[in-house]
């Protein structure tokens, strides 16, 4: 196996664990352990504690897409070099694709720093949760690089129904459903109040 396709290998699990944490943190913003399919779970499922779940995904998916990223330049077939990933408007390979992903990483490294309990705690509630909604376009952008990104970086179109893309076109299906589900769930909690 070649290094590119480790470093992709990595990235479509960073995604998947991303996705997992996108909709655990929907949860958590909900009241969730109320809801009749949260009662209707097993005992020890209820034991777990999402909030735990939520942070440890999120730090190893920040791990999981440093590696995914820094293994690209260890490949001399990819072309790339560590300024590249920095600065991917001069990458070799689909730079627009590869500015996304960065992009992606900077809003999903801006989410985890201000979670921290001291930087949350000075930022306030309110600052917090608005940082904290970047989740949202971090996701759309993770998903878009994960599924226009040639994954042996040689420049191909997108294969839509290759199984890489697929996964990641599924992944991009339940932020979806997750984000409408979320938004009713707003509307509803703000009708009650009113």
């Amino acid at each position: 196996m070649e290094t590119i396709d480790i470093s992709g290998a990595i990235g479509l699990i960073a995604m998947m664990l991303l996705t997992l944490n996108f909709l655990m943190g929907m949860m958590l913003s909900t009241a969730y352990k109320k809801s009749v399919y949260w009662i209707r779970l097993p005992e020890q499922v209820k034991k777990l504690s999402i909030n735990d779940l939520h942070n440890y995904t999120a730090y190893i998916a920040l791990g999981l897409v440093l590696v995914h990223a820094l293994l690209i330049p260890l490949d001399p077939l990819s072309k790339f070099s560590f300024t590249d990933l920095l600065l991917p408007l001069n990458a070799p390979h689909q730079p627009k694709i590869v500015l996304l992903g960065l992009i992606s990483f900077i809003a999903f490294l801006l989410v985890i720093i201000s979670t921290q309990k001291k930087i949350k705690k000075s930022l306030g509630f309110r600052a917090w949760k608005n940082i904290h909604l970047i989740s949202y376009c971090t996701a759309i952008l993770f998903v878009v690089h994960g599924i226009l990104m040639d994954p042996l970086l040689k420049d191909r179109p997108t294969d839509w129904i290759d199984a890489e893309k697929l996964l990641a076109e599924g992944c991009a299906a339940l932020i979806l459903m997750a984000t409408i589900i979320r938004y009713r769930y707003h509307l509803s909690s703000k009708n009650k109040l009113n």
